[in-house]
């Protein structure tokens, strides 16, 4: 008889993530086991989330991006994802409702943790966009602080001030051109 209870997913964790997420049961418990073979600590550290997300994103600037991510993941602010919020974020950026998924955007651009975005902080996360594909865009958003100017001109808020959740998702539920640039996608013609 060994110790099978170690390597199993707990009952509290398999079942909130059954109510917060639209996983089933059998998808967490695989997803708990190969959360386990890859991260034997149970925690991912920003270096591994690095190496994870340069696998997913070859042509992007995985560092500074991926610390982004990793911060806006990290809601127990303990410096790891644990797996329910590894399982958390990967239902958000998949399948989660879009006020869930602006929530998590929101967060990503929330730099500094404060509960408010500022033109600054959008700035620095339309940085990470990469160039290439800053180049495909129009002329008015085909630059990091054209782009951060255009999303932040869609909330009418002077360049000093600062935006709140409750208002950066209810100006991107309302303007389709805002919620495209949150999605980095091109103009539809």
């Amino acid at each position: 008889m060994g110790n099978t209870t170690s390597s199993a997913i707990s009952k509290e964790i398999l079942e909130d993530l059954k109510l917060n997420t639209k996983f089933t049961e059998h998808e967490i418990c695989q997803w708990y086991e190969n959360f386990q073979k890859q991260c034997p600590t149970g925690r991912i550290s920003p270096e591994e989330f690095e190496q994870i997300y340069a696998r997913f994103f070859p042509e992007s600037d995985a560092t500074s991006y991926a610390q982004h991510v990793f911060r806006s993941f990290d809601t127990n602010d303990d410096g790891t994802l644990d797996f329910k919020e590894y399982i958390i974020a990967l239902h958000m950026t998949s399948t989660g409702k879009t006020t869930r998924k602006l929530e998590w955007a929101f967060s990503l651009f929330d730099v500094d943790k404060n509960g408010y975005i500022t033109k600054t902080e959008v700035t620095e996360i339309c940085q990470l966009i990469p160039k290439e594909e800053l180049a495909k865009l129009p002329g008015d958003e085909n630059t990091p602080d054209k782009r951060a100017n255009k999303l932040w001109s869609f909330f009418e808020k002077k360049d000093n001030e600062r935006l709140a959740e409750g208002e950066f998702i209810k100006g991107v539920i309302e303007n389709e051109n805002a919620m495209r640039l949150i999605h980095y996608e091109p103009i539809k013609e």
